[in-house]
């Protein structure tokens, strides 16, 4: 990332909106800006499969995996790759272990690295289906992101509206399986 480009980028903007970048309050902004954009863009270039395969493993004979492991309400903040403005949220992810299983923070992590660049919601929840299933960690995957907009609650409508998109792969885009992990997700609503 390159943060002598966003700061002065940011202090063009200021002057772009009729602001004077040196005074006292903004005078430190572009540095600010420039330290949130390296939180916020952290996943930029990172393959989410390369989280699951960077992992540790969890030792778990066959029988000790389950049929379907759930986690819940994994908190999130991604930019609408739109507008620039944040969506946030909860994604609840479910897998059918495949090979091995991953301890429970890689989940989170992973919904973590995914939201952390431009995006679309639904593409969080693909992509986090995707790369639990292309690394061989799970057999198939369902995730449901729920999310409010900026965009949505600052501009155009101005409402702060809850949006529910939900993303499968492999074995749980099935019918009676996907109905299973949506239950599991917390689509009752919609299971």
């Amino acid at each position: 990332m390159d943060s002598e480009a966003i700061k002065k980028a940011v202090g063009d903007i200021l002057l772009a909106v009729g602001e004077d970048p040196t005074r006292e309050g903004l005078a430190t902004t572009p540095d600010r800006v420039a330290e949130l954009f390296a939180d916020l863009y952290s996943g930029v270039g990172v393959d989410p499969v390369s989280v699951l395969r960077d992992a540790k493993e969890v030792p778990a004979a066959e029988s000790e995996r389950g049929e379907m492991v759930a986690l819940r309400d994994i908190s999130f903040i991604s930019l609408c790759e739109h507008h620039l403005l944040p969506f946030e949220g909860h994604a609840s992810v479910v897998y059918e272990p495949g090979s091995s299983i991953v301890g429970l923070g890689t989940l989170a992590t992973l919904v973590e690295v995914t939201a952390r660049r431009p995006q679309l919601q639904e593409r969080v929840g693909e992509m986090v289906a995707q790369a639990l299933v292309t690394s061989g960690v799970a057999r198939g995957a369902l995730v449901l992101v729920s999310a409010v907009h900026g965009c949505v609650a600052y501009r155009g409508p101005k409402q702060r509206l809850t949006t529910v998109t939900v993303a499968t792969e492999g074995t749980l885009s099935e019918d009676t399986k996907r109905h299973e992990a949506l239950l599991l997700a917390g689509g009752e609503d919609w299971a």
